[in-house]
């Protein structure tokens, strides 16, 4: 209990929290993109069967014969996932913890559960894209179009495996195939406007006492693990704290102002909080 205690009155003494996010906390939450468990058969049975699709990130870039048949595998995707989405044990212990502090996040999680908890999205980098947004599939123009109201309804009308041809969405500048905004193919448009607001974040709290709060990122992350250790190791007054299940990798250069937790993410993050409400008692 003395190692969360001590993590959360490094919390509570900071200046600023940033977290970054991968597969591990959308595991956490249910959302295991590379599996095929019983969660995928029952949602996506029939086009495991129909299709031989294993997993969702499989789904996600399988070429089916038409485009009624992708947006009703995406529909069934976003609306299961994110549709319903207002918040989880995850959200609610990082929003105890975080407090009124000055945040950012970032992650390479396409969900858009942090923004669904409530989170304020001009503080979220969700830097290989959000379901929230589609783009032309061609990237004629690197306009973003909202998704969330269509694939609802897409969600409502789908029968037998395909939508109605009049929902399938084109390109408002092209008239092509549209697709989510996320990274995959080289039309994926970067959020460029995120990433100057995560770059402001950090120099904005330069040689401040920031707390880098790490959840479910694999060692292997060059996205976000390593630009985050490196920040880390640029930044004197920073600490580093990771949660990973099976996996914690943290560089020699750092690990005298890190922690790390191999463990389940939502059960680690409670602890964090309820050590965060001990803090504030004392």
């Amino acid at each position: 209990m003395k190692e969360y205690l001590d993590i959360a009155e490094k919390i509570r003494n900071s200046d600023a929290v940033l977290v970054g996010a991968s597969n591990g906390f959308s595991i956490s939450e249910g959302l295991h993109l590379f599996a095929d468990n019983q969660a995928f058969e029952e949602v996506f049975g029939d086009f495991k069967r129909k299709y031989g699709i294993r997993s969702i990130l499989q789904g996600c870039f399988t070429q089916f014969p038409s485009e009624e048949e992708k947006w009703a595998f995406y529909s069934r995707l976003v609306n299961h996932y994110s549709g319903n989405y207002s918040g989880s044990a995850n959200t609610d212990a990082l929003k105890k913890m975080i407090g009124n502090k000055p945040y950012f996040m970032v992650t390479s999680n396409g969900e858009n559960h942090f923004e669904l908890a409530g989170f304020d999205p001009v503080n979220i980098f969700e830097i290989e894209g959000s379901w929230k947004d589609m783009q032309c599939e061609n990237r004629c123009c690197d306009a973003l179009y909202p998704a969330f109201e269509l694939i609802k309804e897409m969600g409502e009308k789908e029968k037998d495996g395909k939508i109605p041809m009049q929902l399938v969405p084109k390109c408002p500048h092209c008239g092509g195939t549209m697709m989510l905004h996320w990274a995959g193919n080289n039309a994926f448009i970067p959020d460029t406007k995120a990433a100057k607001q995560f770059q402001k974040f950090i120099d904005t709290w330069h040689n401040k006492r920031i707390v880098v709060l790490e959840l479910g990122i694999g060692w292997r992350n060059q996205l976000i693990k390593e630009p985050l250790m490196r920040l880390v190791a640029q930044e004197q007054n920073a600490i580093y704290v990771t949660i990973n299940k099976g996996e914690i990798y943290i560089t020699d250069e750092i690990k005298e102002k890190s922690f790390g937790f191999d463990g389940d993410i939502t059960e680690v993050l409670q602890r964090l909080a309820e050590a965060n409400e001990r803090v504030g008692r004392i």
